[in-house]
């Protein structure tokens, strides 16, 4: 059972910035696809940002350009840099340190958790 501790989030207003983390409690932290996830009210949980054990980034179009995924692995520690947040950006963000890469026939490839397993998230508020 691993344990996952969010935190950074808070309120701010539209533009602002705000630097998320995720400390991961397991044992293979430096070797996974770890990513960041939200979800705002009447939404599903939905795929932000995601980085690789090589260091290679993926992000959701409504995020590229504006966040920023890093990990430390010394800290066993994921970030989610936010910057010139927007009102549709607020959300329950959670992190996921167990992802697996998917490969369909017509789709390509995608990320989804090897758990069904989150932390207590952060809620990052953004107002206009």
């Amino acid at each position: 059972q691993v344990q996952l501790v969010e935190s950074g989030g808070g309120l701010v207003q539209a533009g602002g910035s705000l630097r998320l983390s995720c400390v991961d409690s397991g044992t293979t932290f430096s070797m996974n696809a770890v990513g960041w996830y939200r979800q705002a009210p009447g939404k599903q949980r939905d795929l932000v940002a995601t980085i690789n054990s090589r260091g290679t980034t993926n992000y959701a179009d409504s995020v590229k350009g504006r966040f920023t995924i890093s990990r430390d692995n010394a800290k066993n520690t994921v970030y989610l840099q936010m910057n010139s947040l927007k009102p549709e950006d607020t959300a329950v963000y959670y992190c996921n340190v167990d992802l697996v890469l998917k490969t369909g026939l017509y789709k390509g490839s995608w990320y989804e958790p090897l758990y069904d397993y989150w932390g207590q998230g952060t809620q990052v508020t953004v107002s206009s």
